[in-house]
């Protein structure tokens, strides 16, 4: 658990990508998708075709949702929020594709293989990334566990990297953030320990 926090801050420009990636699994609003969107949807349906039969080896058990939980916070937390829904991530909406809400009806309607393999193998043409090599079997099972068993959006609240920075531009645009040539504040934040 202590390596997983070691690697966060070097996962944290890779992580930045998959906001991206789990974009196709969102129906595109646009009438007539362009050339990425087509690309995408080819490069998942080729995914998720092959992944369709396998099936998530751990019971669902609430030890297994927990355990996905903390992979996921450690992970995925940077595109999809702490919920799974892309609470507090500024960008998740303006990207293209949009970041999934990993709540929505399209993305439950996977099988537990098709999103396996996407956790591991990553969607070509957007910012999701592979963990395969980075993430053992049992960890990408954990993930698929705890996306089948996603908390209410807004329920886990902004991850601390978007909350901080949001609450500075709070500062600013009602005035109590310091002048400038005045000192700031000494920062502040706590931190939570699993």
């Amino acid at each position: 658990m202590g390596s997983l926090r070691n690697n966060r801050g070097r996962w944290a420009a890779t992580l930045l990508m998959t906001s991206v990636a789990t974009g196709l699994l969102v129906s595109c609003t646009a009438d007539n998708p362009g050339s990425i969107e087509t690309m995408v949807a080819q490069e998942a349906k080729k995914l998720t075709l092959s992944g369709k039969d396998l099936k998530n080896p751990l019971p669902d058990t609430p030890e297994n949702v927990a355990e996905g939980k903390e992979h996921f916070q450690h992970h995925c937390e940077i595109c999809h929020g702490l919920d799974g829904h892309n609470t507090g991530v500024p960008f998740a909406a303006k990207m293209s594709p949009p970041v999934a809400d990993l709540g929505q009806k399209n993305v439950q309607s996977y099988t537990d293989g098709q999103l396996k393999l996407i956790i591991e193998n990553g969607l070509k043409f957007t910012g999701m990334p592979g963990w395969k090599g980075i993430l053992d079997e049992g960890e990408m099972w954990h993930l698929v566990t705890f996306i089948r068993h996603l908390p209410a959006p807004g329920s886990e609240g902004t991850p601390a990297m978007f909350k901080e920075a949001e609450e500075e531009h709070q500062e600013m645009e009602h005035g109590t953030a310091p002048k400038p040539g005045q000192p700031k504040p000494p920062h502040q934040h706590t931190h939570t320990h699993h």
